[in-house]
């Protein structure tokens, strides 16, 4: 199968997009958890004399990841924008069309787990803008928190899915597709 340069180019930015938010995601879970580091931030300034509550350290620790979770802001647009773009392509994009009852149960089953990861990002786009939009579209505090509470579950999966994606990918490579890599960085057909 030779993949379009269109392809290509949506599949390596939209790789790029979803590391990296998924690791902003994990700087902030991890380095940057601002229950931790508010206690780090309250025993370190005790130590030098500076008293503070733990609302004021809390504070402080948000503001140490805000910078860093703005960059998970401008990425989730970018992949509204990738999640436009891929559903253009079906539409235009001719290369990925197999018919469904030609392939084999294995390649099947890696066209349904590609529809559930599609679906997966598409919510994440829908769900990360309704989140950051809420005020704008007048949806309730409480919605919100289901939405945040869906979308975090959605995250999970798609942790799941991008390392056994790339597993994957190069044991397929490495057996019976042999070139599959190259192709869909090159373009050509192995």
């Amino acid at each position: 199968m030779k993949y379009t340069l269109k392809f290509r180019l949506w599949h390596w930015l939209n790789a790029l997009v979803v590391l990296i938010m998924l690791g902003t995601v994990f700087l902030r879970e991890t380095f940057l958890n601002k229950k931790e580091n508010a206690q780090l931030l309250m025993t370190k300034l005790s130590d030098m004399g500076n008293d503070i509550t733990i609302e004021d350290a809390t504070i402080l620790a948000k503001a140490l990841r805000e910078n860093m979770w703005q960059w998970h802001i401008i990425f989730g647009y970018a992949l509204a924008f990738l999640v436009v773009y891929r559903i253009i392509l079906i539409f235009i994009d001719n290369s990925q069309r197999e018919s469904f009852g030609s392939l084999t149960l294995h390649k099947k089953a890696v066209r349904v787990l590609y529809c559930l990861f599609y679906g997966a990002i598409v919510f994440m786009s829908v769900s990360g803008l309704a989140i950051h939009f809420h005020e704008v579209l007048s949806i309730t505090k409480e919605l919100v928190e289901n939405i945040k509470e869906m979308h975090e579950s959605i995250y999970v999966a798609i942790l799941v899915f991008v390392p056994l994606h790339i597993a994957g990918v190069v044991i397929a490579d490495a057996t019976e597709e042999n070139g599959l890599i190259s192709t869909m960085i090159n373009g050509k057909k192995v």
